[in-house]
This record gives C-alpha cells, structure tokens and sequence, in this order.
C-alpha cells in the first residue's frame, strides 16, 4: 500500500514538472517576428495590418504570418502556416523556404514599431509599443 502511494506521489510530480516545463517552453517562444493582416484578395482595399490576431476592417479573420526581411517601410512576410519558422529560399528570393511566395506589406501608417537595421541583419522585430529589438537597436514607428 506504501508503495503505492509513493508511486503515484512520483506520478503526480512527474506530470507538474513535465506541466511546469511545457509551460515555460511556450512563454520562452513567444515571437516577435509575427505580423497579422488581411488576406480578403486583390479586391479588398483595407489593408489591415496588426501584430495581434483579430478581423480586418472588412470584419474577416485576419491571416498570420511571419517576417523574414523589413525593406525600408515594408515588411516581406511568409504566408504558410501559423507557427512556421521558415527564412528566405536562397535560391529564389521572392520565396520563403516552404516555397510559398513572399508577401510584401507596407508598414507606412499602421502604427507599428519594427526593426530596420538595415544591412545583413534581419531581426524582424515587431511591436506595438515601443522599445529594442533582438539587436539592441531602437524599433522605428511606421509613419
């Protein structure tokens, strides 16, 4: 009976811990690198754009997605599932790694804070406040 109860103590630790660890793996992955937008068509003019999820301004879910380069005031986002960590294909640069093509949205107006070093770097950090990106430099605001 001792026994027991010494395993299932052991059990129910063992499932706080691997609890505890999944926990802090998921707040440890929070990204930065996420943007939202509206995906409704060449039609649909409302460009909406956020780095939280929500509805366009046409009331629709908008569409995530993630930054691979920031040009200037755009950023060129991979359109393939939430969750992909996928770069830029070096072979073709109008495409990300999963092979979908690279979608460019203008930053200009929406509020947005990004990293824009420049160069070589792509940090690709967003925000909607401000503050520093992953390379210490300060994130410009979208005017």
């Amino acid at each position: 009976m001792r026994i027991m109860k010494i395993a299932a103590i052991c059990l129910l630790l063992t499932a706080c811990i691997v609890g505890m660890t999944v926990k802090t793996a998921v707040t440890a992955e929070q990204r930065n690198d996420v943007l939202y937008y509206c995906d409704c068509g060449p039609q649909c003019k409302c460009d909406s754009v956020s780095t939280r999820p929500g509805n366009c301004k046409c009331n629709k879910p908008m569409k995530w997605g993630h930054v691979l380069k920031v040009e200037g005031d755009d950023a060129l986002v991979c359109t393939c599932g939430e969750g992909c960590k996928c770069g830029i294909d070096p072979a073709d640069h109008t495409k990300c790694g999963c092979g979908n093509k690279l979608k460019r949205i203008s930053l200009k107006g929406t509020g947005i804070y990004f990293c824009n070093c420049g160069g070589s770097c792509m940090c690709n950090t967003l925000s909607d406040k401000p503050g520093q990106c992953k390379c210490g430099m300060d994130l410009k605001k979208s005017n």
